[in-house]
């Protein structure tokens, strides 16, 4: 069974949701039928590489008398999925490149660890992901071969990839990060309790055509 989930690297949300879909991937009955694969989407897809406002900041203009409330929520939500969410550190930027090196990622079997090192730079310590050198180094610490990242991270590798995710998650109706799509099925939100993700799971697992075989 295949788990897409559609997000973005500079999404807090993102970070949460992958914490609770691998949580429940992991205690399915038959957690070594799920496969999770990670789908390119741009919330913003005009940022530049150069770093801006904070994402604090922007939140305050999204929602102004309301802000500290949203973000001590998601920092909360973030603590109790282990996670540290700096963001007054963490700066929107264009994340093109870096879902481009999670597809060069996937060719390895390794987007899932590209991705956390990916989010972890940007939510925790506020690195720049747009950076070509900062991507590097997350990707070769991950397992990727410095000679094909370079190769990637100076050409247009993958790009149509990126691409033709973005169509399909518009395709799906899919308008917010992180969502889910079970096996072809309509999208579902990637932040809910990790105990409901798992239901969705199981539920899908339970459909004929996903039985075990003996």
């Amino acid at each position: 069974m295949r788990a897409e989930v559609f997000g973005d690297v500079f999404c807090p949300w993102f970070y949460i949701g992958k914490r609770r879909i691998e949580a429940a991937a992991s205690q399915v009955t038959a957690a070594g039928r799920v496969q999770i694969v990670w789908r390119s989407y741009e919330l913003d897809p005009g940022a530049g590489r150069i770093l801006g406002p904070t994402a604090a900041e922007a939140m305050s203009t999204w929602w102004g008398v309301k802000a500290p409330e949203r973000i001590a929520q998601i920092q909360t939500e973030g603590r109790l999925e282990g996670l540290e969410l700096n963001l007054h550190a963490a700066r929107p930027v264009s994340s093109f490149d870096a879902h481009r090196l999670i597809h060069l990622a996937a060719e390895h079997e390794l987007a899932g660890a590209v991705m956390e090192r990916l989010l972890h730079a940007y939510h925790t310590e506020g690195q720049n992901i747009a950076d070509p050198q900062v991507l590097e180094q997350l990707g070769v610490k991950a397992g990727l071969r410095t000679v094909e990242v370079r190769d990637v991270l100076g050409g247009e590798a993958y790009a149509l990839s990126v691409r033709a995710d973005e169509r399909r998650a518009a395709a799906l109706g899919i308008t917010s990060v992180p969502s889910v799509v079970i096996d072809g099925g309509p999208p579902a939100s990637g932040t809910q309790p990790t105990a409901r993700l798992r239901l969705l799971l199981e539920e899908a697992l339970s459909l004929p055509g996903q039985q075990a075989v003996p």
